[in-house]
């Protein structure tokens, strides 16, 4: 299983915006072959700006297929159209990683 997840610094006035795009998002990835959750994290602390958003995949292969897919750009398009970069508090951090262990599989 592969874990892809986007570090992206919200300034404070905009995080009910930046939560509400995902609320109403377009839902492209959830029927895309090897998607398994995504997942919204919002800071816990005063002091941390970063939402995590966080997809499981199967493999990195899946993950790799749906960034190439027309459903990736459908689903992108309209974040791009709506775009606001006065949300963001700087650039966002890409990060993958393999998962080697589960508690879920013990």
């Amino acid at each position: 299983m592969i874990v892809v997840m986007n570090r992206i610094p919200v300034k404070k006035e905009y995080q009910e915006a930046f939560e509400e795009r995902f609320r109403t998002r377009a839902r492209e990835v959830d029927q895309f072959p090897g998607f398994i959750r995504n997942m919204v994290l919002r800071p816990a602390t005063e002091d941390n700006p970063y939402y995590v958003i966080m997809t499981l995949w199967e493999s990195r292969e899946a993950f790799e297929a749906w960034t190439q897919s027309e459903a990736f750009e459908r689903g992108h398009r309209r974040a791009r159209e709506n775009a606001q970069p006065e949300m963001f508090a700087g650039r966002n951090v890409f990060e993958m990683y393999e998962v080697i262990m589960d508690t879920e599989d013990e």
